[in-house]
């Protein structure tokens, strides 16, 4: 874990997302918490470790999601040599889909 984040501050921000109980709630929290392009810009970066994880192209993840190749390459970077929060999150999205 980056110890740079691990602040009271960011504490009392997942305490927060924690106590949400449903899209609903999701969507009026984060719309007060973050500007149009800011929650845009998070949920691309979803989508680009899940088409990632699928094994798709840079070409065809930046064709799909409008993300540049760097974006593409943090991400992924993220995905091999990041905290597994992408894979702990996926395979839980995978096990309650079953």
């Amino acid at each position: 874990m980056n110890k740079k984040i691990k602040t009271e501050a960011v504490d009392h921000l997942f305490e927060a997302v924690l106590s949400l109980e449903n899209r609903e709630e999701c969507y009026s929290f984060f719309e007060d918490l973050c500007t149009v392009n800011e929650l845009l810009s998070l949920s691309q970066r979803f989508e680009v470790a899940a088409m990632l994880r699928r094994g798709r192209t840079y070409l065809d993840i930046a064709e799909k999601t409008g993300a540049s190749t760097a974006t593409i390459s943090r991400v992924n970077r993220s995905l091999n040599y990041g905290n597994d929060g992408y894979e702990m999150v996926f395979s839980r999205i995978e096990e309650n889909a079953e």
